[in-house]
């Protein structure tokens, strides 16, 4: 079986690892969910109170951007701009696209590319609804989330299987579920950058 108990912080997870989960899942959703529901196919966590940890703390998170483009202006997204090292073209395609049909281009960026961050900020930054920018945003983040639960599920209980017949499996399919996020995350980059590609083209 795939033993993770011997690691003094799973002894404390009953204790206040939804919390920590719900924490992470705010600063950093992706692996936060997905390591999560890998713990939960491994009986640390219950994968309903995951899956729903999962969605609203990325929505948590969106409204925090929301509201620092909200509150700063047009100052703070030319900030964020540099410092998420977004060019000045894909700003302006993305408020192009925003200017088209933001409700649209934030289900779109949620739930496929990568360019939430400058996104929600510049959603913010134009006085998007709220109401309107709370609903696209959990609706797409209900499709991001439920892959990463997906997939962080069905990794942990291959390693539970495995291992009882293959030592250190569980350890290399854990660490293969971590690659297949960076995988993902590089892919949804590329994804992103080729909807942008093809924006300047039309």
């Amino acid at each position: 079986m795939f033993d993770l108990s011997s690691q003094q912080f799973l002894h404390l997870l009953p204790y206040w690892g939804y919390p920590l989960m719900f924490i992470l899942m705010i600063l950093e959703g992706p692996f936060a969910t997905m390591i999560a529901a890998f713990l939960a196919s491994l009986g640390y966590f219950n994968i309903f109170f995951i899956f729903i940890l999962g969605v609203s703390g990325d929505l948590v998170g969106d409204l925090g951007l929301y509201y620092i483009g909200y509150s700063g202006g047009r100052k703070i997204l030319e900030k964020a701009e540099k410092f998420l090292r977004i060019s000045d073209s894909t700003l302006k395609t993305i408020e192009n696209k925003f200017h088209q049909n933001s409700s649209r281009i934030i289900f779109y960026v949620k739930s496929t590319t990568g360019l939430c961050a400058i996104t929600f900020i510049l959603a913010g930054t134009l006085r998007m609804k709220l109401s309107k920018f709370i609903k696209y945003s959990f609706l797409g983040g209900l499709v991001w989330t439920s892959i990463l639960v997906l997939l962080g599920y069905f990794f942990g209980y291959a390693a539970e299987q495995i291992s009882q017949y293959i030592k250190y499996a569980g350890v290399a399919i854990f660490a293969t579920a971590i690659l297949a996020m960076v995988i993902i995350i590089f892919y949804k980059k590329y994804e992103s950058k080729k909807i942008l590609e093809n924006n300047k083209k039309t």
